[in-house]
């Protein structure tokens, strides 16, 4: 598989499960994974036990159809970026949400060793508020 056909597998399978599957099937083990600055799950995490408490698990106990939709991948050896939507609503208030976002991967050796995520914070702080 090439680099982008890897960061696509997380994104495009035919459920999040799939895509949760093959996150864990090509994540290094210590894999940094970073969430922007001003999102509210906020930081760097190491390996997907981290990764999974702190984010994933938050995002499907706390939304409503918490999604991201990837519109388009920019490719280099190396790393992919994807730019594209997060949607959702939150349970607590309810207010719905969208968000303009972009990840950023980092691939060695058939592998996802970094993620970052540059997001506009602003919108999914005010649904949560």
């Amino acid at each position: 598989m090439t680099n982008l056909e890897v960061v696509k597998s997380t994104y495009e399978g035919k459920t999040s499960e799939e895509n949760g599957e093959n996150l864990k099937a090509y994540l290094a083990p210590d894999a940094q994974w970073t969430e922007a600055a001003g999102f509210p799950y906020a930081g760097t995490y190491t390996g997907i036990q981290e990764i999974s408490i702190n984010v994933f698990h938050r995002l499907a106990t706390e939304w409503i159809d918490y999604k991201f939709t990837p519109e388009n991948y920019i490719a280099g050896d190396n790393q992919i970026a994807v730019t594209g939507t997060y949607t959702g609503t939150y349970k607590i208030t309810m207010k719905p949400f969208a968000a303009r976002v972009v990840h950023v991967w980092d691939l060695r050796d058939g592998k996802i060793v970094r993620f970052e995520q540059f997001v506009d914070s602003k919108t999914v702080v005010e649904a949560m508020n």
